[in-house]
């Protein structure tokens, strides 16, 4: 018995110390935590509770035979807490064969990902690998197959969150790409399909990792990532902020939180935030900053699609997702990437119980043979789709300009919101009084003065919230002011709210 005793405890220190002391001070030196030393980072103090400590890999090709059999074999898999809400975790050990994946470590992240499903928990990886185990050929490739697999079944479910922390490479990209939401550290993290090498031999590009998938690339060129970190303890301690909005899976109701803000708190600065000049641009920040719960306000994809803002608040403590078009880039137009952005962002809230407030002021969709080109067709319809199906509360605040299609795309009472109010600034029309007029009255074209008195009329006629309120498109018109109040009472009277799409397998969204 002592002897087995004394066995284990040999194991779970080789276990802890990995790769071994050498490989841990060659993480520390690249700026890098170990796998260990992040899980304790992230979860409460003394609530992990690893599984398959003692694992191994079962390989005996290419020399692995003879190869050091470290327990655990690359990652460190279990459960915790996260300010006492139970999540799952595996943090994969660049210390150990490269972090490389083999069929066995595969397993132990497939069996925690099995448990969360179970129990109705949040997933977060910790990625730092070098991609499959080569030795293992297929078996290692099965593996992150199996994994890809339960990615899917879980979408939707629980909610998944990837931290890339160090390479994330080939095939390793795809799991962390169906995760709900990505994170990055800048100088020491990448992820892309083929690296910089097979890139110069195929298409002769010279590129190093960094510019061709790093933090910076992802958050702001790409889209793929949502946050870019200066380093592990920062990144990390976002995520546990992060983690503080959600709810465990897609049968509970996100969060409370207790605060002091008052539901009909008041912001007189808000009166004079949209300016007089239609054409000046305005920080629609400053709005949602001063609205939500004690101005906390958690921002995803803050670098990527910067005309379109997406983000986590609370409103009389409890969680809320907030899209709003931003008139200080390209004046709030919608766009491909904007449309992407803000439609996964409200199928994640739809999924999760988390009501979606849309701030609006958009004067269309950005014209251009790039954005044609590109399919803005479809991916503007993939944002109507989001909030057309989405059953969540879903209230909406025409600020400014709501202009054409775009006017319908954002969250308008014709795609089922539940409660849409405009400002007194709010212009809700087909288009601009100046392009209008220009069409409508084209054969007075050489007439500046008529011209000027026709867009004098429909300025008059339709650049206020009036006609759109008329018919109830709008429910009321509100002053800045009182924004807060009445998205607070709005959403009080919603929480019961009960909204069933038809029965289908799924529909068929434009990808």
């Amino acid at each position: 018995m002592h002897d087995i005793i004394r066995r284990l405890e040999e194991k779970r220190e080789a276990a802890s110390l990995g790769g071994g002391q050498k490989r841990i001070d060659n993480q520390h030196k690249k700026g890098k935590l170990t796998a260990r030393e992040r899980i304790e980072l992230l979860l409460d103090p003394d609530t992990f509770e690893e599984w398959d400590t003692l694992k191994e890999h079962r390989c005996v090709d290419f020399g692995m035979d003879k190869a050091e059999k470290i327990p655990g074999d690359g990652v460190v898999t279990g459960y915790g807490m996260i300010n006492g809400r139970l999540v799952f975790v595996f943090s994969q050990d660049f210390t150990v064969f490269g972090g490389a994946l083999s069929e066995a470590y595969a397993e132990k992240i497939c069996k925690i990902m099995d448990h969360a499903m179970k129990v109705g928990a949040p997933v977060i990886g910790l990625n730092d690998s070098g991609g499959a185990r080569i030795q293992e050929g297929v078996a290692s490739l099965a593996g992150y197959a199996d994994i890809f697999q339960r990615n899917v079944l879980a979408s939707g479910v629980i909610p998944q969150i990837s931290m890339i922390m160090g390479p994330c490479a080939g095939g390793a990209v795809y799991s962390p790409a169906m995760t709900d939401f990505i994170f990055m550290v800048k100088d020491s993290s990448y992820m892309f399909v083929t690296g910089p090498d097979v890139v110069k031999t195929v298409t002769h590009e010279e590129v190093t990792a960094e510019e061709l998938g790093g933090a910076v690339t992802h958050s702001s060129k790409s889209g793929v990532a949502d946050l870019a970190f200066e380093n592990d303890v920062e990144a990390i301690t976002y995520l546990r902020r992060l983690m503080n909005f959600l709810p465990g899976n897609n049968r509970e109701l996100p969060p409370m939180q207790k605060t002091n803000d008052p539901a009909d708190r008041e912001d007189l600065s808000l009166d004079t935030l949209v300016p007089d000049n239609p054409n000046k641009p305005y920080n629609m920040k400053e709005l949602i900053v001063k609205v939500v719960d004690d101005f906390d306000f958690f921002e995803t994809q803050t670098e990527y699609a910067r005309n379109i803002i997406t983000g986590f608040g609370r409103m009389s403590g409890s969680t809320v997702g907030i899209v709003a078009n931003q008139p200080m880039v390209l004046a709030g137009c919608l766009d491909i990437r904007s449309s992407i952005k803000a439609a996964r962002f409200v199928r994640f809230c739809d999924a999760f119980n988390i009501p979606v407030i849309t701030f609006v002021d958009v004067p269309g969709f950005l014209p251009g043979t790039a954005q044609e080109y590109g399919g803005i067709i479809k991916h503007g319809a993939k944002l109507l789709y989001a909030y057309a199906e989405c059953t969540v509360p879903k209230v909406t605040v025409i600020t400014r300009k709501a202009y054409g299609g775009a006017y319908d795309v954002m969250s308008s009472k014709h795609l089922r919101g539940d409660v849409n109010l405009a400002w007194p600034s709010a212009e809700i029309a087909v288009m601009g009084a100046k392009g209008a007029v220009e069409i409508i009255f084209r054969e007075e074209k050489n007439d500046p003065e008529k011209l000027a008195a026709r867009e004098a009329e429909y300025k008059d006629k339709f650049a206020n919230p009036f006609v759109a309120a008329s018919r109830g498109f709008v429910d009321d018109v509100i002053m800045p002011h009182a924004t807060r109040k009445r998205i607070c009472r709005s959403l009080a009277m919603l929480k019961d709210k009960q909204l069933e799409n038809p029965w289908r397998k799924h529909g068929n969204i434009p990808l």
